[in-house]
């Protein structure tokens, strides 16, 4: 272990809490957050909660920083082409406003801050999905000094990632509660794809917690399952886990839940916090106060009192998930997507419009209770309650209930937060010298920072003198004043006079200065100049190839006798046994192999192989295909950095989002070839792009759209599996998920065991492509993945035809039936 990382070790992590609004900011704090993370109107992860104005925000940061507390602004969405200028200077006013880091997905808007703003911390967001030491060093090569890691590691690999992290002068954070989203890193499209929301852009519908089917194709039927919602997980707990997240290296332990109430923020900080000290002294002590768990891993005991609270302040069922190695039905929340609460008792009789409950805990007027009915459930706020004898109790009710129904409490009136703007009150030392002939002097100190103020002369009492017991009380009245006085000494000779009035002002006023004092330093900082940016010469091309992604030889030969110009085929789907053709394992399409030439395709998702991840599990390394000097298409940043440092020809794709100008840019200087587009952008957002693009442009206009990437195999609903995806029988049948309105979603697990969801309803664009060569693209995808070779032949022939028609200066081929078009004329939100 380097001196670095033994540094980190000894450190205490910071517990980064979330702040939806001012409220919120206030529980974080007076919970005993080290650090809060919160958004403005725009340019945030969750623009659905209430969020901070500018001038909020600076009213935020000062009540943060006057009690030690940091603040990082979440500029954590995909930046379109019209937003870069904005988003920039959204970040340049934050900064002046107090703002301690940002929290960035773009990585033009990380890089431009390095540039322009070099005073400012980069934080690397999860949405970046950084899974790999590749990531880490991409990362640093933005200027980030913090990396949020993807909550789909393992302990482990969590260990390896602080290490890698540290060497490079940097600090990982990871997730250790709260909501978990199913798709990898939260980078979805199911959202915007379905719903015209994108997650991607702060706006997620949370499609993924609604009802699904999970449905054989080739058997024509539907499959058993523990419930109705196959892609709502359980809420992440890793309370337990604090003594391995500290012995692995976190820098910073991350609560989720901006878009919570400040009851939630304010109970789970306020536990998480006791836990975090406990563990803290524990170490310091050498103490024995956690356990070895099955796992292997040292867990922290939690008290039940805590465990009762984080259930009652939201819980779909708790798990620690990814960090144990657990991607299973364990992880999963089938049974229901919302907050399930904790059982309080059960009904124990019904009369005359009165429901007994037979209590197992005290229910008040306040709380909100769920019952659990035969027919359903539903909530009921309690508003007058009778005790009958023992613990049961007595609450009118109209909804039908029956005896032996369940009751749980989703909300507890005694655990509301009560806001007050003044807490947690900071805690100030002072003297006061009053001597007789000379000036009144007071001083407080706080945090390191001194105010001293001289009142006037101090003359003898003309009628009856002030005690030293007096000035105590009196300085000590500090009312609306954010201060607390923690020791006051009093020097006073005896016979002094003075109104306690102008005692008051001149206390005032000192504290005043002292809190001027301790904001000084966010109050003294200047914007540096913008210089201009170094111009990229365009690379733009006039011709147009026709490219296809192909999962097996059979499509791929058949792509090629078409017309295409380059096929793309997935690592994932390289090696023999592995072809997948129309959404299924089949050996029958790898009789012949892949063409020559043929570019590899890595998998979104690459994690090290080591510490536990699947790769290392399966023994799969997609780099044994990338080629010096040959070209590979990468997925995320970490790829990017890594293929051009093994001296390949990196191609972006869509997974990398890359929505705006300085996005282009800092992709070029990483040393990408192409970009391949995220399908979120409009037809006037390419043609934004296009103009000048410092790398040539593709998008995908044929295909079934991937949706989502999951670590938990969606095919595990219809039962447990040993994980031996490739002799696992499931995988040589198409799946698809059903939703309530019957469009099914094909379902595909790879070799890894990951599983790729796609949309229902197949893109087709074909007939806009004039459009899309005019706006500067040169390259138009088709996705084959659940295609066969009937389908890939017809659908590559209509691309090329589409192309050739383009160029040749006529019309266009139709528009097809059946198809969407995506994004491609109605943009994203």
């Amino acid at each position: 272990m380097n001196t670095m990382q033994t540094e980190a070790l000894r450190a205490a992590p910071e517990l980064l809490a979330p702040a939806g609004n001012e409220q919120s900011l206030h529980a974080a704090v007076q919970a005993g957050a080290d650090a809060v993370y919160l958004g403005v109107e725009s340019f945030n992860a969750r623009r659905s909660a209430e969020n901070f104005t500018l001038e909020t925000l600076a009213r935020a940061c000062d009540f943060a920083h006057l009690r030690s507390v940091s603040v990082y602004l979440t500029l954590n969405t995909a930046v379109l082409p019209n937003e870069a200028d904005d988003a920039m200077e959204l970040a340049r006013q934050a900064f002046r406003a107090g703002v301690d880091a940002f929290i960035v997905q773009d990585i033009g808007i990380a890089s431009e801050l390095a540039r322009t703003l070099p005073e400012a911390r980069v934080h690397v967001s999860t949405q970046m999905n950084t899974h790999s030491t590749a990531g880490l060093e991409a990362a640093a090569a933005l200027g980030a000094k913090r990396v949020t890691l993807a909550r789909e590691l393992s302990l482990g690999e969590v260990g390896q990632m602080a290490s890698a992290a540290a060497r490079l002068g940097m600090e990982v954070e990871t997730f250790v509660h709260g909501a978990l989203c199913v798709c990898y890193s939260g980078q979805c499209f199911m959202s915007s794809m379905i719903g015209g929301r994108s997650a991607n852009r702060g706006l997620c519908a949370q499609a993924c917690r609604l009802p699904y089917t999970l449905h054989n194709k080739a058997l024509r039927k539907t499959l058993d399952a523990p419930g109705e919602h196959l892609l709502s997980p359980k809420d992440l707990r890793a309370i337990e886990l604090l003594p391995s997240l500290l012995e692995a290296g976190v820098a910073s332990l991350k609560i989720e839940g901006r878009m919570k109430s400040p009851d939630y923020v304010f109970a789970v900080t306020s536990v998480y916090r006791r836990a975090l000290d406990e563990v803290l002294a524990a170490r310091a002590d050498d103490d024995t106060s956690s356990t070895l768990g099955d796992s292997g891993h040292v867990r922290y005991r939690v008290a039940d009192e805590d465990a009762q609270v984080l259930a009652e302040a939201f819980s779909r069922g708790f798990t620690t998930a990814y960090l144990e190695g657990e991607r299973g039905n364990d992880i999963m929340s089938y049974g229901r997507p919302n907050n399930r609460g904790v059982f309080i008792g059960r009904v124990a009789q019904v009369r005359d419009g009165l429901v007994e409950i037979a209590a197992e805990d005290a229910i008040v007027a306040g709380d909100v209770l769920e019952f659990w009915t035969n027919k359903g459930h539903f909530a009921y706020s309690v508003e007058r309650i009778d005790a009958v004898d023992g613990a049961t109790v007595r609450v009118p009710l109209t909804k039908k209930v029956g005896k032996g129904d369940r009751v749980f409490r989703v909300r507890s009136a005694v655990a509301v937060y009560v806001d007050d703007a003044l807490e947690p009150r900071i805690p100030v030392s002072g003297t006061v010298a009053m001597r007789i002939g000379e000036p009144l002097v007071m001083e407080f100190s706080a945090a390191g920072s001194t105010a001293r103020i001289e009142g006037p002369v101090v003359e003898a009492a003309r009628t009856k003198p002030v005690t030293e017991a007096e000035i105590r009380e009196h300085v000590d009245r500090l009312g609306n004043l954010p201060f607390t006085l923690q020791s006051l000494d009093v020097t006073v000779d005896e016979g002094v006079g003075i109104g306690f009035s102008q005692l008051h002002k001149l206390r005032t006023r000192a504290l005043g200065q002292l809190e001027e004092a301790m904001l000084e330093p966010y109050r003294a900082r200047r914007l540096p100049r913008i210089e201009p940016r170094r111009a990229v010469a365009s690379r733009c091309t006039n011709r147009c190839d026709v490219a296809v992604l192909a999962t097996n030889p059979a499509c791929a030969r058949a792509a090629k006798r078409a017309g295409a110009n380059l096929i793309y085929v997935p690592a994932l789907n390289y090696k023999r046994g592995e072809a997948v053709i129309a959404g299924q394992v089949s050996g029958t399409a790898e009789q012949a192999g892949y063409p020559k030439q043929a570019i590899i395709a890595l998998p979104t998702v690459g994690h090290d192989g080591e510490g536990g991840s699947r790769e290392g599990a399966v023994g799969f390394d997609p780099w044994a295909y990338v080629k010096t000097g040959k070209p590979v298409l990468v997925e995320n940043l970490g790829q990017l950095f890594e293929a051009s440092r093994l001296g390949a020809l990196p191609e972006v794709g869509p997974h990398l989002p890359l929505l705006n100008r300085l996005a282009l840019d800092a992709a070029a200087d990483l040393g990408a070839g192409r970009v391949w587009l995220s399908p979120e952008l409009s037809l006037v957002q390419i043609e934004a792009l296009g103009k000048g693009a410092p790398v040539p442009l593709g998008l995908t206009v044929i295909g079934s759209q991937e949706l989502m990437v999951t670590e938990h195999c969606l095919l595990m609903s219809q039962g447990p599996c040993n994980e031996d995806c490739a002799s696992c029988a499931r995988r040589k049948s198409p799946h698809y998920l059903r939703d309530r309105k019957g469009y099914e979603f094909p379902v595909v697990t790879d070799c890894c065991g990951r599983s790729h969801l796609y949309n229902a309803v197949a893109l087709d664009i074909a007939h806009a492509v004039p459009e899309l060569i005019e706006a500067g693209v040169s390259a138009i995808m088709v996705d084959t993945a659940l295609m066969n070779v009937e389908e890939t032949t017809k659908a590559v022939q209509r691309a090329v035809r589409a192309r050739d028609i383009a160029l040749s200066g006529g019309n266009r081929v139709a528009k097809s039936e059946g198809a969407t078009s995506g994004h491609l004329f109605r943009g994203i939100a």
